[in-house]
């Protein structure tokens, strides 16, 4: 009974728009937070922003595991390792001394990928994306190998002209 109830609240629409705008405004703060020359009271913005918005994001976690039917297929479903590597950042930075791992920090940006479970049309294109991977690879491929190419004949023909710069 309650965990009908909980995966109703959680699949609502009202519900599903808070977290997706909440998924876009932590991205803008993100982003805001690079910004050099930050005024004290935009930092300290900035920081409680972040604790409130992980705070939310790891009540839906817990609220979505409660409400699975297979809570261990849930967790390591992709949206659960999706839902789990947004919060996680947040829970290690408090953990570990974040200058020797600022990688951690870019892992926030994974948040972006919980907008996939709100959206049919991003849904759609990831199938749009499966249908047409092998394409993908080739161009991908043809575009690496056309980079190459094209460096070695920058340096081919600008090493004898600028030989200090190649």
């Amino acid at each position: 009974m309650y965990r009908s109830g909980v995966k109703h609240l959680l699949e609502h629409p009202v519900t599903s728009g808070l977290v997706a705008f909440l998924i876009l405004f932590s991205t803008l703060c993100f982003s805001v937070e690079t910004l050099p020359d930050l005024q004290d009271s935009t930092r300290v913005f900035l920081h409680y922003s972040e604790i409130a918005v992980v705070a939310i994001f790891t009540i839906e976690y817990l609220l979505r595991i409660y409400a699975a039917e297979n809570r261990a297929k849930f967790v390591f479903s992709f949206y659960g390792i999706v839902d789990l590597l947004a919060i996680l950042p947040f829970y290690l930075a408090s953990a570990v001394d974040l200058r020797t791992l600022r990688l951690l920090r870019m892992f926030r940006l994974i948040r972006i990928l919980k907008l996939v479970r709100y959206h049919a049309a991003i849904r759609r294109l990831g199938k749009a994306f499966y249908m047409a991977k092998e394409e993908l690879i080739i161009f991908t491929l043809a575009t690496l190998i056309f980079i190459f190419l094209s460096a070695v004949g920058i340096y081919y023909f600008e090493h004898a002209a600028q030989p200090d710069v190649y």
